[in-house]
């Protein structure tokens, strides 16, 4: 007996999505390693499922390479969900790989830790690491 979702093809575009651009400015201490962590307490997207808001507080703790991210392009980036529907999981990996692509950290990590809803909570954390 095969189990069929009803979520099927929910989110085959969120790769794809055409986020906000998330801008970056030099680093002028590339030379040291220290730790910037950034912490958006209002994050809202869209239960694909259900089309109800979800709610989150999304932290990217990240160590700098060559840029770091310019926090209002970054809230921007943000603020481009709160009409999406998108998953938990998918929310915080998409974070982690825009935000990779937008300034090449020497590491990173988002921990999306959304709301509960119908009595579950769930926090997402991925990870980063320049080889």
């Amino acid at each position: 007996m095969e189990n069929h979702s009803n979520y099927e093809d929910l989110q085959t575009h969120i790769r794809n999505l055409k986020t906000p651009p998330i801008e970056t400015w030099e680093n002028k201490y590339s030379d040291k390693d220290y730790t910037i962590e950034i912490t958006n307490l209002e994050f809202t997207a869209v239960c694909p499922k259900t089309g109800l808001p979800d709610y989150a507080t999304i932290c990217i703790t990240y160590m700098p390479d060559k840029h770091c991210v310019e926090l209002k392009a970054l809230k921007e980036y943000f603020v481009f969900y709160r009409d999406i529907g998108i998953f938990h999981e998918h929310v915080v990996n998409k974070v982690l790989e825009d935000f990779v692509a937008a300034c090449q950290p020497r590491s990173a990590e988002v921990v999306g830790d959304f709301n509960i809803r119908g009595g579950m909570k769930t926090i997402v954390r991925a990870r980063y690491v320049a080889s």
